[in-house]
């Protein structure tokens, strides 16, 4: 499980730099504009996704993020949300690089974002954060259909043919 957690760590960060490549492309009244999602614009949506990133690694590495809302955008400006995305999306696959097979084996003991304290095996709690991704990248995705620029294609099996890692 460590490779494949490992392959996904990197295929985040392919998949986030292809959908910010093309909001990139978009004018910042597009990004902000609202749009039907659960976090209503492409910002919002973006902004989301690092925060609950950084809520999870804050809670896999034992020092509790900032952050106390899921829906906090820290992040108006795109070129700030994007340094952001990589820095985080780094910060992921060297955490998956360094995390023993032992501790995907583990229990894992946290506190949700109302302080109520959790424990559940570690391997679905992996896999939820990675899951979690991908659904809201879905999201921006769909939203980034409704402009003037095509979404990239996101399969992870076109990730698996270009990663150089694997």
């Amino acid at each position: 499980m460590k490779a494949h957690f490992e392959r996904m760590a990197r295929y985040n960060r392919w998949a986030n730099r292809r959908i910010y490549g093309v909001v990139a492309q978009l004018e910042p009244e597009e990004i902000h504009a609202p749009r039907s999602g659960f976090f209503p614009s492409i910002a919002k949506t973006l902004n989301h996704m690092v925060v609950t990133d950084r809520i999870w690694m804050g809670r896999f590495v034992g020092k509790l993020s900032d952050h106390k809302r899921l829906d906090e955008a820290p992040y108006e400006d795109f070129a700030e949300l994007t340094a952001a995305r990589e820095a985080e999306d780094q910060r992921i696959i060297a955490f998956f690089r360094e995390l023993p097979q032992a501790r995907i084996d583990s229990v894992f003991e946290y506190k949700n974002t109302a302080g109520e304290p959790k424990s559940s095996e570690m391997l679905p709690v992996l896999a939820h954060f990675f899951n979690h991704q991908t659904h809201h990248r879905g999201q921006a995705h769909a939203m980034i259909s409704s402009t003037r620029v095509a979404p990239p294609p996101l399969d992870l099996v076109y990730f698996i043919y270009e990663d150089k890692e694997a």
